[in-house]
């Protein structure tokens, strides 16, 4: 849309608001009038042609066919309209307006007969936008006339033909695009006056260029005869008529002649609303456009797509879907899973959801879902996605968002990824990103991925559209096209040039392996130590408190003390749970504590406070003393005395987890699994004990634990010997924890040194800046 245009279309309607609107809203709700009008005059504009065709239509169903009122046949209708929605009332905006009196009343019930008259398509969209109560509204502040007046002034052109002014004056038609391109302006001044963040991020028309251009282009001479296009989060629908508009453009590339069928969804009413109305106008399928959320609902469950293109919004919370993707930790929705190998091959079903903060990624899942397999179409299915950058590499290995790149990636679905320039957004000015996605790829593209870094190809707009200050030219669409189809590495030429690089798929993948150290403890009794075994760790400090307060009173009286115990904790701001209120007061917990410190007593009696240095040797001794005292104490009770008098300390000696034989037959089968030799098996955690054929396990130290991220293309082994071995020599590598992740780093692969300026030349910078800065910098420096 032309910017002079569409700058003179949003002033016009926003006088509309301001000079009508002023006293009858805050600036903030003009929205809730204007964008329904925006819509319905679109609309009532088409119809007046045909206006007594329709008219003729409903005296026929009346009286041939003694059909009642809003019994109407729509084919009938449709046919005498010319459109797929129509109006049965003898009204237009333009009678409405011209046969008007005074009376405010006459013409509210003369509106509401007009808005009635509509079919139930149209309807649906007046019920989106809460249309009547707005009549109503501005009918008792007595402005609805003078909106009227605005919207059927023969000086603004609201449809998507070519009109004159009464001066002769051409005024060029509001495409589905252009109405997107008002409809954000619009919404993005509302916003401002409630100082309020926008919505989505409508797309510019030269991205759509851009996707429209490689998501079709490449196989022009191949597209099949009737082709369906989807946009799961299509907001006003200009991605999908501009879809439309390029494959069936008489004078474009491909000059498609088959049948073109729109599908979309979209969340928001207004929008919606906006799509709807600009799908009847094109004469496409206005079912095939639903209202909801994606993410919650598969409307289109069993339906494939030929092409998908789409801008989702990013870094949008999708936290009230969750219960229709997740029944607890368990994901229900199957859109949202994937089968993958974990690192022994073994195929599992894997979440395949990003954290609840930004669903983009939902989106770009629900897109694959609905993918045409190459048996259902031979051209299968080709995808075009704008995302931020968090998609590129948020989540680590076995995350959901790595899941979802690595799915994409390991079934070769992934083509391309351009970097655009930042701000051509109207509502955001952050690096956005294409992801070309296509389950049938040429030959010579297969396990293969082309990154393009077009971030510094684009023109300074004269005038900002809100943040969208940059777009990008024809030419610059030309290249970066070029780009993807030579499908070749592009050095970049000068500040401004395009860069390409080629990838092998494997390329963006990593092993995350596990890094263990032994755990090393010592261990001594004394009363120290176990004195804080007479309270829960989780709630010390009331227990210890009550505990100095009352002693063993807590043990004989507690319900005497509870209002007391509970006070202090409230006093001294303790948000305890029901929980834990209920266990702080609950005789059992008190018991349980103090048979606990009663049992370590005993053994600091028994055993003594000698220091060990061998925590398995310790262990032995408590554990046979336990025994003969014949205690009842539970693994988890003895856990909470070894870690109340053991601590880590690296001279002590490794605890072993446990010991185990290898017979030749199983040893074999050990060093298969971990591709190693005998001697490598202490670096996989196996050591050997002396005896023949034992090896050792060691306890971990958690604390010690660290993660290498490894690349597919490199051996983990070498990658351990070479760089944890030397540093870390008692390190192995828990291979069993290995977890396969994919992430894309543009800044890595595309990174330009710059050197630093020469020290002379700053120095110089620094003493030509002093002269004017009398003295000062000398002084500083200490150059003086």
């Amino acid at each position: 849309m032309n910017t002079a245009v569409h700058n003179r279309l949003i002033s016009f309607i926003w006088s509309i608001a301001d000079d009508c609107l002023r006293d009858v809203y805050v600036r903030g709700k003009y929205r809730d009038v204007i964008l329904p009008m925006v819509v319905l005059r679109r609309l009532d504009a088409l119809l007046e042609p045909s206006k007594e065709a329709v008219l003729e239509e409903v005296a026929f169903q009346k009286n041939d066919l003694g059909i009642v009122d809003g019994d109407w046949d729509d084919k009938g209708m449709e046919e005498a309209s010319g459109y797929v929605f129509y109006n049965t009332s003898e009204w237009t905006l333009q009678r409405l307006h011209d046969t008007a009196t005074n009376s405010q009343q006459i013409l509210q019930a003369n509106f509401e007969e007009y808005l009635n008259g509509y079919s139930s398509n149209v309807k649906e969209i007046i019920d989106k936008f809460k249309l009547k109560s707005q009549i109503r509204h501005m009918a008792s502040k007595d402005v609805l006339l003078d909106v009227l007046e605005k919207f059927t002034s023969p000086y603004i052109n609201l449809t998507p033909f070519d009109k004159e002014d009464p001066d002769g004056r051409k005024l060029p038609p509001l495409s589905n695009l252009g109405m997107g391109y008002v409809f954000e302006e619009l919404i993005r001044k509302f916003n401002e006056e409630n100082n309020e963040e926008a919505g989505e991020h409508f797309t510019p028309r030269e991205v759509i260029d851009l996707m429209t251009h490689i998501v079709f282009e490449p196989i022009k001479d191949n597209l099949p005869p009737v082709m369906t296009i989807y946009d799961p989060a299509c907001g006003s629908g200009g991605m999908l008529t501009e879809s439309q508009n390029f494959i069936k453009d008489k004078d474009g590339e491909i000059k498609a002649t088959g049948d073109v069928y729109l599908y979309g969804k979209e969340i928001n009413d207004e929008t919606y609303a906006i799509c709807k109305s600009d799908m009847m106008i094109k004469g496409n399928n206005p079912e095939n456009i639903r209202v909801g959320s994606t993410l919650s609902t598969d409307e289109f469950a069993g339906i494939r797509f030929d092409f998908m293109l789409s801008n989702p919004p990013y870094g949008k919370s999708w936290a009230t879907e969750q219960k229709y993707i997740k029944d607890g930790k368990e994901v229900i929705d199957p859109r949202f899973t994937v089968l993958l190998n974990d690192y022994w091959g073994k195929e599992e079903e894997v979440d395949a959801i990003p954290r609840s903060s930004d669903g983009q990624l939902l989106f770009l899942m629900e897109m694959v879902n609905k993918m045409k397999s190459l048996s259902q179409s031979p051209q299968g299915s080709r995808i075009a996605s704008v995302h931020n950058g968090s998609s590129l590499f948020t989540g680590d290995a076995g995350s959901g968002e790595s899941n979802i790149r690595r799915y994409i990636i390991e079934n070769d679905l992934l083509d391309c990824i351009i970097q655009l320039p930042n701000n051509l957004f109207y509502n955001t000015g952050i690096s956005t990103y294409i992801w070309i996605l296509s389950n049938n790829k040429q030959q010579h593209r297969k396990g293969k991925t082309i990154l393009i870094d077009a971030s510094k190809r684009f023109a300074k707009l004269r005038k900002n559209l809100g943040a969208k200050n940059s777009e990008l030219t024809p030419s610059h669409i030309k290249e970066i096209q070029d780009a993807y189809m030579t499908f070749e590495k592009i050095e970049r030429q000068g500040e401004d040039g395009i860069a390409a690089k080629v990838f092998n798929n494997s390329d963006f993948g990593y092993y995350k392996i596990s890094i263990e150290r032994p755990k090393r403890l010592k261990a001594q009794f004394n009363q120290e130590r176990i004195a804080d075994l007479r309270f829960d760790k989780t709630l010390k400090e009331p227990m210890q408190w009550a505990y100095e307060e009352f002693g063993d009173k807590v043990y004989s009286d507690l319900n005497a003390l509870e209002k007391e115990i509970l006070h202090w904790c409230e006093k001294n701001n303790f948000d305890l749970n029901a929980k834990k209120r209920k266990a702080l007061i609950s005789i059992k917990t008190w018991e349980k504590q103090k048979e606990i410190h009663d049992a370590a007593t005993h053994l600091l009696n028994t055993i003594g406070s000698d220091e060990y240095s061998n925590f398995n040797v310790f262990q032995n001794i408590v554990d046979a003393e336990l025994k003969a005292q014949k205690s009842k104490l539970t693994a988890s009770d003895k856990n909470q005395i070894y870690a109340a008098v053991s601590w880590y300390d690296k001279t002590a000696d490794k605890i072993i987890k446990k010991t185990q034989k290898f017979k030749s037959d199983k040893l074999e089968a050990l060093l298969e699994n971990l591709d190693c030799t005998v001697e490598q098996l202490p670096d996989y955690g196996y050591y050997p004990t002396g005896n023949s054929d034992e090896f050792a396990n060691y306890v971990t130290e958690s604390d010690l634990r660290d993660t290498e991220n490894v690349p597919l293309k490199d051996n983990i082994y070498d990658y351990f010997s070479r760089e944890v071995k030397p540093h870390v020599e008692e390190a192995w590598i828990d291979l069993d924890k290995t977890k396969i992740g994919y992430e894309i780093s543009f800044n890595k692969y595309f990174y330009q040194y710059r050197p630093l300026r020469d020290i002379a030349l700053v120095s110089q910078e620094i003493v030509d800046l002093e002269k004017k800065n009398e003295g000062l910098i000398m002084d500083i420096l200490n150059l003086g």
